[in-house]
Order: structure tokens, then C-alpha cells, then sequence
């Protein structure tokens, strides 16, 4: 059985955390809330560890982890080279949702990146994870804590319907702010490049650099070759349920869409949800479906923070298909987009 700490995060219990920070140093895999979704954490330095996360996840090896840090010093510790523009996107986004991806120094394992010469790193805002960091005196490597590929964990019952068992430790800090995984920003290229978009936004970017590129379709991989950053194989952060997804610049097109294939679904006997901004529910109650509402498409930061949290939820309750629509490409809306692309199983494309 794993074992599960409930700390308060506004007020983080230091035993507790010692109790944690001890394990990580005895080898041992502790699961912790970030700002983003719940890391699952090996110290850095340790390859058996490292290793240990890739078995208790099912993750290949080809896919990176990303190393956390709680300090500039420690950044010294995982890179050997830090440029100017990460100096300025650091004093401007750190600690918070934005992983850059650097030269990686000799201390880290190459297992931690798949065996690349680039590691990807960065420092985390919630104090539960900060104070963790602090007290290993290690940085910490972790992934989401969840099985691989499947919905990432949000809650401290998400990890442990996906790991009991598997990990040593579990800290349970309450839900975190952001809900979707960090931004990673390639700064090895000759251009800035997202790798995957997250918490921090393009345009937030943008304002800080001069030029930040945006990978393109290519950013979907399927092979063994080892992957630049995590979150990059075309299915992935995947539910149970089939995902059925629409892409629109057209709200009301897309929910029109919507129902049209619920109805179908329906007629075929298919326990069928729907993920709904607030402003579409009223449209979709005729269907009779189950309406799982995520938020105000006014607020997408509302809609990435409770995403992975309505999949899982729809899953728990056995529906066979969920429906979904886009939310556009620019701010957060980037990052909804890209994790429903990759956990769907079917992508319909409507003007």
C-alpha cells in the first residue's frame, strides 16, 4: 500500500514533508501536488530511481522526465549552460508553469532524458512541492503520477486510483491552481520553440522574447526514437471513454455538431457526456446526456484547471463516448486544444 500524507498546503506540515523528502533520498517514489497537476518524484541524481518511475508508470524510456528544482543554485546543478533569455524568462515566470528545456549537465542521469544531451527543468510555485525540493536537497525528477498515457491526476485520488501500490508515498496537497501540465520551451534551438503548451502562455512569451515559435503537426510522434520533451506522442493524456472532438472557430457550429453526433450515439444505445462550457448547457439539454459543465469559455484558465479532473470523473461513471469542443488557439485555449487533440480518438475538423 502507498503511503498518503495529507498536508495542508497553505500551511505545510514540515514533519511530513521531512518524512518525504527522506524517502526520495532512500530511493524511494513519492507523488506530490505541483501548481499543475500531482508530479510523481525520484531523486534526480539517483538512476535507480529514475528508473523505478518509468516501470511504475509503464513509460518508455524514449519519453523525458522533467527535473524540478527549488533554487537558481540548484539549476547549476542540472545545466551546463544557462543563456540570457532564460535568465529573463525565469525572472519573469519562475517559480511557476514553465519547463525550459537546456543543456543538461553531467550529475543527471541520461535515463532522465532519454539519453539526450538536453535536459528539461523547471521550478515549481506550489509550496508543497518547493518545500519538498528544499528539504531533499536534491532536484527532483517527475512526470505526472498517473499510468502512462493515460488522464493526468489532479486530485490525490487520481494518483492512487492509477499507482496504489506502485509508489512509496503519497502527498496529499488538495487540487492544483493550473490543472494542465506546464509549458515546455525549447531554448537549444536557434529559435525558441514550444514543445508543449501549458500554463504559461505564447503570447505571455512573447512579451519577454523577441521570437517564440509554436511546433508544428510535427509535434506528434509515434516512434522509439527519444523524444525532446515529454507530452509529445499523439495519443496521450487519453480516458477510457472515446474521446470525439470538434474543432471549430465557431462555437455554435460546434455545438450543433455536437448534438448531431450524440443523437447518433444515443440511437445506438452509447452512454453518451458532453463537456460543457457553461454558456453551451443550455443548448444540449434536450439531448437527455450526461453534461459535465468545466466552465465559462470567457475563462479558459476555468476550463484547462478542471478538465482533466471532468474526464476522469466521466470515466468513474462508465460513459462509452465523450464529446467536446475546442476552445481556439490563442492563450490557454492553446493548451485545452492540444490536450484534447492528443486524448481523442476522433478529431472532426467544422468551419
Amino acid at each position: 500500500m502507498t503511503i498518503v500524507l495529507k498536508v495542508d498546503p497553505r500551511q505545510p506540515d514540515l514533519e511530513k514533508i521531512r518524512q518525504a523528502a527522506a524517502s526520495l533520498l532512500e530511493g524511494n517514489l513519492v507523488a506530490f501536488p505541483t501548481e499543475t497537476v500531482y508530479g510523481l518524484g525520484a531523486n534526480a541524481l539517483n538512476r535507480k530511481a529514475v528508473e523505478r518511475v518509468f516501470y511504475a508508470k509503464g513509460r518508455p524510456f524514449q519519453d523525458p522526465l522533467i527535473v524540478h528544482i527549488a533554487s537558481l543554485q540548484m539549476l547549476y546543478e542540472v545545466v551546463n549552460n544557462v543563456p540570457n533569455e532564460a535568465l529573463s524568462l525565469i525572472d519573469q515566470f519562475w517559480p511557476g508553469p514553465l519547463t525550459l528545456i537546456l543543456p543538461r549537465h553531467p550529475s543527471i542521469p541520461a535515463e532522465v532524458s532519454a539519453g539526450l544531451n538536453t535536459v528539461a527543468v523547471r521550478m515549481p510555485s506550489h509550496p508543497i512541492a518547493l518545500a519538498l525540493i528544499e528539504h531533499a536537497g536534491v532536484p527532483i525528477a517527475a512526470p505526472s503520477a498517473n499510468r502512462f498515457g493515460h488522464t493526468s491526476p489532479t486530485s490525490a485520488a487520481h494518483v492512487l486510483a492509477d499507482l496504489d501500490g506502485k509508489i512509496d508515498l503519497l502527498i496529499d496537497g488538495g487540487e492544483p491552481i493550473v490543472g494542465v501540465e506546464s509549458t515546455v520551451l525549447d531554448l537549444t534551438q536557434q529559435a525558441p520553440v514550444i514543445l508543449r503548451p501549458g500554463g504559461v502562455t505564447h503570447e505571455e512569451l512573447m512579451k519577454v522574447l523577441d521570437s517564440v515559435l509554436l511546433h508544428g503537426d510535427e509535434s506528434s510522434i509515434d516512434q522509439k526514437d527519444p523524444m525532446p520533451s515529454p507530452g509529445m506522442l499523439s495519443r496521450h493524456y487519453a480516458p477510457q471513454a472515446t474521446l470525439i472532438l470538434i474543432e471549430s472557430e465557431n462555437s455554435t457550429n460546434a455545438c450543433m455538431r455536437i448534438i448531431a453526433e450524440a443523437t447518433l450515439l444515443l440511437e445506438s444505445g452509447k452512454r453518451v457526456a458532453i463537456l460543457s462550457a457553461d454558456e453551451d448547457a443550455l443548448i444540449f439539454e434536450q439531448l437527455g446526456v450526461r453534461i459535465e459543465i468545466i466552465g465559462s469559455s470567457q475563462n479558459l484558465a476555468q476550463i484547462a484547471n478542471r478538465l482533466y479532473s471532468a474526464i476522469r470523473l466521466l470515466d468513474e461513471e462508465k460513459i462509452d463516448f465523450i464529446l467536446a469542443r475546442s476552445y481556439g488557439s490563442k492563450g490557454m485555449g492553446l493548451a485545452i486544444l492540444d490536450r484534447l487533440r492528443r486524448a481523442a480518438s476522433k478529431i472532426i475538423n467544422i468551419e
